[in-house]
């Protein structure tokens, strides 16, 4: 095991509503097996990844570990964590899954399946050296902010402006002390950065990947497959 090493949270509780499927959209199929399967199995093969917090519907743990866990984790130590309501309680469950001992946390989502092991451990050194580090990507288009009836208010400097992705990883405390902070104000962020963020933390962003993608769409797998196979896009 690496001297450098992290518990890992994958968040995988949504229920997928834009994918417009019956079926999870974590479980659905992507080249040969499901969207969640390649993200463990990412995270598996990893080096810096210890453990592995999946976070998933109570009611569907019989599934996952007879259809996911069973075939793609059978190196790692995975706890299966009950998912919350919204994505940040889902967090905050894993978080209280995990040791008090625990120095380091990484947070990904599974539904960003193509992600390489070279970016966990870029992400967890930048957590290391400063406390907290995500992975981004610098906007590239004109960026434009509309009001509630979809006028253009102004146009924003790209120069500073970043799309925040996943992974994220934090010193676990940071990021223990970030959650309760916003569980006892009610305050509901858009991602665990945004937390650390309020407690006047400096989060570190580097360089992700264009191919990084979140599946959320029908478009956005049909993508994903794509990346995955090396085909042209059409």
């Amino acid at each position: 095991m690496s001297i450098l090493c992290a518990s890992a949270i994958i968040v995988a509780a949504g229920s997928g509503v834009r994918m417009k499927s019956p079926l999870r959209k974590q479980y659905l199929l992507l080249k040969d097996r499901p969207i969640l399967a390649h993200t463990l199995s990412v995270f598996e093969k990893c080096a810096v990844i210890s453990r592995i917090c999946l976070v998933v519907p109570e009611k569907d743990f019989t599934f996952v570990h007879n259809n996911i866990l069973d075939h793609c984790c059978k190196n790692k130590k995975v706890i299966l964590v009950s998912g919350g309501k919204e994505r940040q309680e889902s967090v905050f469950n894993a978080l209280g899954a995990l040791s008090d001992e625990e120095k380091f946390v990484i947070v990904h989502d599974g539904v960003r399946p193509v992600i390489a092991p070279e970016m966990i451990e870029d992400c967890l050194k930048g957590a290391v050296e400063y406390g907290a580090c995500i992975m981004g990507l610098a906007a590239r288009e004109t960026i434009k902010q509309v009001n509630h009836d979809h006028f253009i208010q102004k146009t924003l400097s790209r120069d500073t402006l970043w799309i925040a992705q996943t992974p994220q990883a934090f010193e676990c405390d940071l990021l223990r002390k970030a959650h309760h902070k916003a569980k006892a104000e009610n305050y509901q962020g858009t991602d665990d950065s945004s937390l650390v963020e309020r407690l006047g933390i400096k989060v570190k962003m580097i360089a992700g990947s264009p191919y990084n993608i979140k599946i959320t769409t029908p478009e956005d797998l049909f993508l994903a497959q794509n990346i995955l196979t090396g085909s042209d896009m059409p």
